[in-house]
């Protein structure tokens, strides 16, 4: 079944066109990645299904429902977004950053079913013993992992990571991959990431979308995404392509001349 639907979505700033004739289905209860250079026009895709960016034409569908119909505060109960952790500052306790995800469904005042919602969350994720920690003192890995709490509260069918693993060590970007594949298979939530690791990508996604100065340039299964032709198109690198496991893995070689 399919959960969301971009069609023919063209946007950009005064005139320069960022993402150009973005068309792709993802199906629900999947785990998406989307590769490419800096610039390519990931976190931009992202930031546009979840309506942060209006797009100029085409349309996005949640659940066969149009985003540019709803509201903020209905897409925030259908698409949740999990920015980069470095890019957010909250002076607040752990327990109160994963509150705000229950914004969507809040009246005046936090419920008890609200507070239940986010200790469940907590001991999902095995981070209830930071609940009264300070979100700016914990490191980038338990950071990303409220931020990844926070969107889970909201009760979507479909949360974006933009580059979840950025800056992260390799324990740590093991750990938050793990925790999104452990919600996708448990939550039955689809997951998409904006990612620049290829091998994390191709390790732990179904799909892979492979974009270029704001085009797709391929998509697929990362058997089929992930060739020793579309990396030197796509990052002019000469690169051998191993597997193990039955999971192709990127090996970069050396630059290609461009052209």
């Amino acid at each position: 079944m399919v959960k969301l639907q971009v069609k023919d979505v063209v946007f950009g700033y005064t005139g320069t066109n960022i993402l150009k004739d973005i068309c792709l289905e993802i199906r629900a209860s999947s785990l998406v990645s989307i590769v490419g250079p800096n610039g390519a026009g990931k976190s931009t895709l992202l930031k546009c299904i979840d309506r942060i960016l209006n797009v100029k034409t085409g349309k996005i569908t949640v659940d066969g429902k149009d985003i540019k119909q709803m509201g903020r505060l209905e897409v925030a109960k259908n698409v949740a977004y999990v920015p980069q952790s470095s890019n957010r500052v909250f002076p607040t306790t752990v327990f109160e950053t994963v509150m705000m995800g229950r914004r969507p469904h809040l009246s005046w005042f936090d419920s008890k079913k609200d507070e239940e919602k986010v200790w469940e969350v907590l001991e999902m994720l095995g981070i209830e013993d930071l609940s009264l920690s300070i979100f700016n003192e914990l490191s980038g890995g338990q950071q990303q992992k409220v931020l990844i709490a926070r969107a889970l509260v909201q009760e979507t069918g479909v949360i974006l990571l933009d580059e979840p693993t950025s800056n992260l060590d390799i324990w740590h970007q093991l750990d938050v991959m793990e925790t999104v594949k452990k919600l996708v298979r448990e939550k039955q939530v689809t997951a998409i990431m904006a990612v620049h690791d290829l091998n994390l990508a191709s390790r732990y996604s179904e799909s892979i979308i492979m974009m270029q100065q704001g085009k797709i340039i391929a998509a697929g299964s990362p058997g089929s995404v992930l060739t020793s032709e579309n990396i030197a198109e796509v990052y002019g690198v000469e690169a051998r392509i191993s597997t193990h496991a039955e999971v192709p893995y990127v090996v970069p070689l050396r630059q290609l001349e461009i052209a």
